[in-house]
């Protein structure tokens, strides 16, 4: 069978490309298999797509390691959401895009074929265009943290002239979401928890920047946001950071958060939020609303008109080296987006 949404896959048939997968969870090092797969054939609707880079990102990691659903039960996987390169061929009903520069993004949410490899199909709308100045690798980066980063800082309104607080602004979506917000005239304030990476808070263009690893620092966001507090929160680690934000938002403050992973099912402080108001947004990407998905690709076209947006590769591996790439996202030691390279030889 070809490789399309929920579709079983298999080697069968002459056309062939270069694939990663992997056919049950578990350490990188095991279970990602490096070969030869069936080239897809594009759908109705589709388009295919020579990949140029594909990007991994932590939930990619996670889905491999069994931490988060595969969203189906049989069937191996090329993993991966994000990439960018060239479409090839499209499928009935699709206007002929033949030669066209995209970017991807959801690419295997909900399907067994991710962008992993050295082709893939898509709906035609999740492959929008790259823009000529815009190298594959920087196309390859934009999908899951640039679109969350866009939906965390504008789901609760304009932030213009708004003070907004960007924890873990080292990120890969914290990186992005203090740029959206300086793109949208608000006042930001960043937290990070080393030297190193509240410097590349501020290269983001953060109007403050605070470690948070020292001294009071609810009493130090005040002093940078005035008495009002804080208007507008995005932020990483929603449990860990609630009693803060709670006390640092004002009346009617929102938090729009797309991560808790270190504490999973926290205890909020339901009264202090109550009496101010506060408004909680949860964000993920893959299902948010279609006007937002399209409202971040609008400003995803936007930024790179007018090279607005600043970006961090920390490696390249080449496909057969996927695992190692896995591992370097494991490790924690990537601070910017991590590529594979899906066509050539490995140095």
């Amino acid at each position: 069978m070809r490789c399309h949404g929920s579709d079983k896959i298999t080697n069968e048939g002459k056309s062939l490309m270069k694939a990663i997968w992997y056919e049950k969870p578990g350490k990188a090092s095991e279970v990602l298999k490096y070969g030869e797969q069936q080239k897809p054939a594009p759908r109705p609707g589709e388009v295919l797509v020579r990949v140029e880079y594909s990007a991994v990102h932590p939930s990619d990691v996670k889905k491999r390691a069994g931490l988060q659903p595969a969203g189906f039960e049989d069937g191996f996987v090329i993993p991966h959401s994000d990439g960018s390169g060239t479409i090839e061929d499209v499928g009935t009903g699709v206007e002929d895009r033949r030669g066209e520069r995209v970017w991807l993004y959801q690419a295997q949410y909900g399907r067994h074929c991710g962008s992993c490899a050295e082709y893939i199909t898509v709906p035609s709308g999740m492959a929008p265009r790259l823009p000529d100045n815009a190298d594959f690798s920087i196309g390859a980066c934009i999908g899951i943290p640039v679109m969350t980063a866009y939906r965390c800082v504008h789901v609760a309104g304009n932030p213009a002239d708004r003070v907004v607080l960007v924890t873990g602004a080292s990120g890969r979506v914290g990186f992005y979401a203090v740029q959206w917000a300086k793109l949208a005239n608000a006042r930001v304030i960043a937290t990070a928890g080393t030297v190193e990476n509240c410097q590349v808070a501020l290269d983001a263009g953060a109007d403050w920047v605070l470690n948070y690893r020292e001294g009071d620092l609810a009493q130090r966001i005040f002093e940078c946001a005035g008495s009002g507090g804080v208007d507008h929160i995005v932020d990483v680690e929603f449990g860990q950071n609630a009693r803060v934000s709670a006390e640092v938002l004002n009346n009617c403050g929102t938090i729009a958060t797309y991560s808790s992973s270190r504490d999973p099912e926290p205890l909020i402080p339901f009264y202090p939020m109550m009496f101010k108001n506060v408004s909680v947004h949860t964000v993920l990407v893959y299902n948010m609303p279609d006007v937002a998905k399209q409202q971040a690709i609008n400003a995803v076209n936007d930024a790179f008109s007018g090279r607005k947006l600043k970006h961090r590769i920390s490696a390249v591996f080449h496909l057969a080296e996927t695992a190692k790439a896995h591992e370097l996202i494991e490790s924690g030691a990537a601070a910017g987006c991590v590529l594979i390279r899906t066509s050539g030889e490995p140095d």
